[in-house]
């Protein structure tokens, strides 16, 4: 009875951990550029139109991205516009996926290595630096995770339940069709062909499981491009010859411009520790311990990490959030080699995590001491050099759930007794604290920094003593969603019209934009705060002049 008690409270322990973690940083800030922006202006054609098949920006259709993650958003947002602002809503639909795709992986990692594996790849993914940020983020590639996530879970489970896994597989590969467009489901279909190169999907069973997601893929790549079809012949085929398979030839194209090395050089501290345990992992099965490597929970990730990496790395177009995927296998084969990781190696990091979240922590309580109070001096005026107008608040609610953060770690590593899995824990602790701190003490400054808000207010009481449309010069998508959604305002393009009669120009630049040849007058200009390298001038033609 103990012991059932006792792992009840474990895995209760574990849920509330991950749901605090999914939870920080989603409510409480504006839509950040560049793509919580432009992700936003999508749900908010959702909302305001009630269109759901075409995803459109600012007015004009953005094919670029299937519709199911804005359209997820749109659904949150609905649910929650009682309670909350649009875009915070909006961002549950984050949560959602980012959630799934933690469940997948556990179950994923619970078929490749068993029970026992308890929630290790989902502890390293949590404590990945460069997935702690975009996880929070309003943006598109959390759907393609979670299919990645439900994919990779479908292709472990295939050989021993081949109509569950197909069921899976087939409808990972459609999340992440519908969520990102081609490239995630040619990742998952490459892997899924080369899988019976290994003894383990050398069966008719696997055969029968790819068959069934085949059936099951079917509406999810089927149903939205008809519909689409349906609406306008003339977008279907834009989506498809353009956005669809023409951006993923684009994207494969191997050219100067291309980067061989980036992801290797990203990984390190992307997918730190998740990266150097799984290569502890690969090296100690190499050597013949744990098994070897030639078992299932070796081959399945390595090899999909394979095939992600070498076409991302000479891809024509290399940035860091394509790796978020490669998050999945490291931390499935990170999870198989935690146990065998020498002693001194888990202390490490252990000690590592420790401090370093430790001081982090403590670093932004005093700064934010300082931000408030004015003391020390010096700290506090480097500060406020940043942004010299900013005035500092004390939020009850923020000093609370901070001083909550910092207590319930203190707790959970002091008497920590020293083990391989509980350094695995304590990072994921650490980084969530300091991500904790950050989004209570610091959201205000960090949104007062991001925020597009008081910039397009102010421009909305320009334009309200203003007649006529909007033209607009180079003004990129994330600050035409936010025009529409602060502004109200749809500004036609020059870049699609230039012979447009509009008799104001909005145009976005930075200090040393030379103004608009012809009769235009600058009536008003704007930037973020004490940001000079991106502004915005509204010119009015004189001859439209009131």
């Amino acid at each position: 009875m103990a012991s059932t008690l006792l792992g009840f409270a474990k895995r209760f322990g574990l849920l509330l951990f991950c749901l605090t973690w999914l939870g920080l940083g989603l409510f409480g800030h504006d839509p950040w550029k560049p793509d919580e922006a432009y992700t936003f202006g999508l749900v908010h054609h959702i909302l305001k139109t009630g269109d759901w098949v075409v995803p459109t920006l600012a007015g004009e259709p953005f094919l670029e991205r299937p519709p199911l993650f804005p359209a997820t958003a749109a659904l949150f947002a609905q649910a929650t516009e009682a309670w909350l602002p649009a875009y915070d809503g909006a961002r549950l639909a984050s949560a959602f996926y980012v959630g799934l795709s933690m469940l997948f992986l556990l179950l994923a990692g619970r078929e490749l290595y068993g029970p026992n594996i308890g929630a290790l790849p989902v502890l390293l993914l949590i404590g990945c630096l460069g997935f702690l940020v975009r996880a929070h983020l309003l943006s598109a590639d959390n759907a393609l995770l979670c299919g990645m996530a439900l994919g990779l879970y479908g292709l472990a489970l295939a050989p021993r339940l081949p109509l569950a896994g197909g069921l899976a597989l087939g409808c990972g590969i459609g999340v992440a069709f519908l969520g990102r467009g081609l490239l995630g489901p040619l990742f998952l279909l490459v892997t899924a062909l080369l899988l019976p190169i290994f003894a383990t999907w050398r069966a008719l069973a696997y055969l029968r499981a790819l068959g069934l997601a085949l059936l099951t893929l079917a509406p999810w790549v089927l149903v939205w491009p008809l519909l689409l079809y349906q609406h306008s012949p003339a977008l279907f085929e834009e989506w498809l010859l353009i956005h669809s398979v023409g951006d993923l030839v684009e994207f494969l194209r191997y050219g100067p411009e291309s980067d061989p090395f980036f992801y290797l050089k990203t990984l390190p501290w992307f997918a730190w520790p998740a990266l150097p345990i799984a290569l502890w992992t690969l090296w100690a099965g190499a050597r013949g311990l744990n098994g070897g490597i030639a078992k299932a929970g070796i081959q399945l990730p390595a090899l999909l990490f394979v095939v992600m990496l070498v076409p991302l790395s000479f891809a024509a177009d290399t940035r860091e959030v394509f790796a978020q995927p490669l998050l999945l296998p490291l931390c499935l084969l990170g999870a198989a080699g935690v146990d065998s990781l020498r002693r001194g190696s888990s202390a490490a990091l252990d000690w590592f995590g420790i401090l370093t979240f430790g001081l982090l922590a403590l670093a932004l309580w005093l700064a934010w001491l300082a931000l408030l109070g004015g003391q020390p001096v010096g700290l506090a005026s480097q500060l406020q050099k940043v942004h010299p107008a900013y005035q500092a608040r004390f939020e009850t609610w923020a000093v609370a759930l901070s001083a909550g953060f910092t207590l319930l770690w203190f707790a959970l590593v002091r008497p920590a007794r020293r083990s391989n899995r509980r350094a695995v824990l304590n990072w994921a602790a650490g980084i969530t604290l300091v991500w904790g701190v950050a989004m209570t003490l610091w959201l205000p400054y960090i949104d007062y920094d991001k925020s597009y808000r008081g910039m397009m207010l102010d421009l909305k009481r320009v334009l309200a003593q203003e007649q006529g449309c909007v033209a607009s010069r180079n003004v990129a998508e994330a600050q035409r969603a936010l025009l529409d959604f602060f502004v109200d305002v749809q500004t036609q393009r020059v870049e699609r019209g230039p012979e447009n009669q509009c008799p104001l120009l909005l145009v976005q630049g930075d200090a040393s934009t030379a103004p608009p040849e012809g009769p235009w007058q600058e009536i008003w200009r704007g930037t973020r705060p004490d940001d000079d390298r991106e502004v915005h001038r509204l010119y009015r033609h004189r001859e439209s002049a009131p």
